[in-house]
C-alpha cells in the first residue's frame, strides 16, 4: 500500500462532506430545479450548459424507463404513456414511492454530467493515471437503468466534488482502528471515502484520523479509486444509493475476495482474461459485527505492456467509438478474447458478471488483445469447486451460472456494442451478432435460449431491491445456432 501512504500529512485540502435504508435522510435528493438553483451559487459557468443538456437528459432517462416498461414485470407495462417527462410518468405509475425522486435526481445528475463534459480522447499509453482519466470520460452511467445517475444522499456540491464524471482528484482518509475491532487480512487501518469519513468519525469516537492518502482518482463506480501515481486500487464503502443499491462492502466480500482471486488466477491462467485480484480486505467490527459501512477492499491495478491501454467496455461503447475503424474486425477480435473465453470460464464452474464497468479491454494499436476483469462480488460459483465462500456466490444450479454470464456479457455489453456500432458506424446488427455467435459455438445454450436482462426497474421497486429479477428477450443469435 505504499502508493497510498500519506503525502505531506496535514496539508490535505480535500473537503470532508458530511443497506438500502442506509441512505442519510438529512440530505435532500436534488431534482432538476434544485440542481439548477445550486449551480447558480456553486458553478454559474455551468448553468447555461445545464439548461441546454436538460431536455436530452430527460429524453435519455425516459427512453430507459420506456424500455423497462416494455419488457419488465411492472405495473403499467404494456399501456400507452403520453407523458414526455420521466418524472411525471413515474409519479403517475408508482405514486407514494421514493422512485420518482430517484428518477428526478438521475435526470438532474445526467444533465449536469453532460453539461460538464470535455472532449473525449485517450491518454497516452503508459500514463499511470491513464485508466482513471479514461473512466472519467463516461457521463451517462448505466446504459439500461433509469436511475443511471442517481446519487441519493449527496448534495449537488458532493456530486461535483466526488462524481467521476466531473473529473475530481481526491484523497481518502486513513482511519486507524483498534486491533480488537478489526476484521480481515489488511492492517487495521480503514481507507474511508472522504464523504463517508466525517460521518464515521462523528459516530465512532474510537476511530482515529491518521491523515489523508496520496491523491486518487474516482473510477466509474465513484467509491472505487486509483492512485494518480499508480498502484493498487481501493474499493470503499459509501452510504450513497447509486442505481439500485447503497454501495457498501459486505463482510462476505471481505472474506471472499482473496480466496476467489487465488482460485480464478488458476482457472484463467491459459486464457486472455486477467482477473484483477483482491489482495487485501478489512472491516471495522461494531455492535453488528464486521460492518459493511466501514470496510474496504484492495485490488491489484492493471498490468499493461508497452503501447497498451485499458478501457472499460462501457466507456468504449459510449464515449470512445471513434477509436474503432472497422467494427466487424474489432468485434471479432473482442469475441476471441472476451465472449468466447467467458464461456470457457463458465464451463469450468465460475460465472463472471462481465458487464461494461467490470470488463476492461486491453488495446494495442487500437485492437483488443486481452481483457481484464474486476469486482468479484457479483460472480456465481459452482459449489462443486469446493471453495470456502460466504454469502450468495455458491450455487448448484447451472442455469444460475449461465444466466449471470448471459445477462452481463450478452444482454448488456454485446447489446450495447451492437447498438453503438450500428448507430455510429452504420454497421449491420445481424452481421455483428453473427460474429459474436461464431465465438459461442461451444456454448449452444447461450445461442438458443432467450437472452436474459436484469430487470433493474422492477428490482428497484421490489421489497428487496438486491434480489435479482430477470426479464427475457428473443436471442438475436438464435438464427446462427
Amino acid at each position: 500500500m505504499s502508493s497510498l501512504a500519506p503525502q505531506n500529512p496535514g496539508t490535505d485540502t480535500t473537503a470532508d462532506h458530511g443497506d438500502n435504508g442506509g441512505v442519510p435522510h438529512d440530505i435532500p435528493t436534488s431534482g432538476p430545479a434544485q440542481t439548477r438553483a445550486a449551480l447558480e451559487n456553486l458553478r454559474p459557468d455551468l448553468v447555461e450548459r445545464y439548461d441546454a443538456a436538460l431536455p436530452g437528459a430527460r429524453a435519455a432517462v425516459l427512453r430507459r424507463l420506456h424500455l423497462a416498461l416494455d419488457r419488465e414485470p411492472l405495473p403499467g407495462a404494456g399501456t400507452d404513456h403520453p407523458e414526455t417527462d420521466p418524472i411525471e410518468l413515474t409519479e403517475r405509475l408508482w405514486p407514494g414511492t421514493p422512485f420518482a425522486a430517484e428518477i428526478a435526481n438521475s435526470v438532474a445528475n445526467l444533465a449536469l454530467a453532460r453539461a460538464n463534459r470535455v472532449p473525449r480522447v485517450l491518454p497516452a499509453a503508459g500514463d499511470p493515471d491513464g485508466l482513471g482519466r479514461i473512466e472519467q470520460l463516461e457521463t451517462d452511467g448505466h446504459p439500461l437503468h433509469p436511475c443511471c445517475r442517481t446519487r441519493a444522499g449527496m448534495t449537488v456540491a458532493d456530486v461535483l466534488a466526488y462524481g467521476p464524471e466531473h473529473r475530481p482528484v481526491i484523497r481518502l482518509r486513513r482511519l486507524r482502528v483498534p486491533a480488537e475491532r478489526w476484521h480481515g487480512t489488511a492492517q487495521p487501518v480503514l481507507y474511508a471515502h472522504p464523504w463517508q469519513a466525517a460521518r464515521l468519525l462523528r459516530r465512532y469516537p474510537w476511530l482515529t484520523d491518521a491523515g489523508p492518502t496520496r491523491p486518487v482518482r474516482p473510477l466509474m463506480s465513484l467509491r472505487t479509486v486509483a492512485p494518480v501515481s499508480g498502484g493498487p486500487h481501493l474499493k470503499t464503502a459509501v452510504d450513497v444509493q447509486m442505481t439500485s443499491a447503497v454501495r457498501t462492502v459486505s463482510p462476505a466480500a471481505v472474506h471472499n475476495g482473496p480466496i476467489l482471486s487465488a482460485a480464478l488466477r488458476e482457472l484463467t491462467a491459459d486464457l486472455p482474461i486477467d482477473v484483477l485480484a483482491e489482495t487485501e480486505a478489512g472491516a471495522v467490527i461494531t455492535d453488528d459485527g464486521p460492518d459493511r459501512h466501514l470496510a474496504h477492499l484492495v485490488r491489484r491495478a492493471p498490468s499493461l505492456g508497452p503501447g497498451e491501454t485499458a478501457v472499460p467496455l462501457g466507456v468504449l461503447a459510449s464515449a470512445l467509438l471513434d477509436t474503432v475503424d472497422d467494427p466487424y474486425r474489432w468485434l471479432a477480435e473482442l469475441t476471441a478474447v472476451f465472449f468466447a473465453p467467458l464461456t470457457t470460464v463458465l464451463r469450468r464452474g465460475v460465472a463472471l458478471e462481465a458487464h461494461g464497468q467490470n470488463s476492461l479491454v486491453v488495446l494495442r494499436d487500437g485492437h483488443p488483445v486481452r481483457v481484464l476483469y474486476r469486482d468479484l462480488g457479483g460472480v456465481r460459483v459452482d459449489r462443486r469447486l469446493g471453495l470456502d465462500l460466504h454469502g450468495d456466490l455458491l450455487t448448484d444450479d447451472p442455469a444460475v451460472l449461465r444466466t449471470k454470464v448471459a445477462a452481463a456479457a450478452l444482454g448488456t455489453v454485446a447489446t450495447q456494442l451492437v447498438d453503438a456500432f450500428a448507430e455510429h458506424h452504420g454497421a449491420e446488427p445481424d452481421r455483428l451478432w453473427e460474429i459474436i455467435a461464431a465465438g459461442l459455438r461451444d456454448s449452444p445454450d447461450l445461442l438458443t435460449g432467450s437472452l436474459p436482462v436484469k430487470a433493474t426497474t422492477a428490482m428497484r421497486l421490489a421489497a428487496d431491491p438486491l434480489d435479482d429479477i430477470w426479464t427475457y428477450r428473443p436471442n438475436p443469435m438464435a438464427v446462427y445456432a
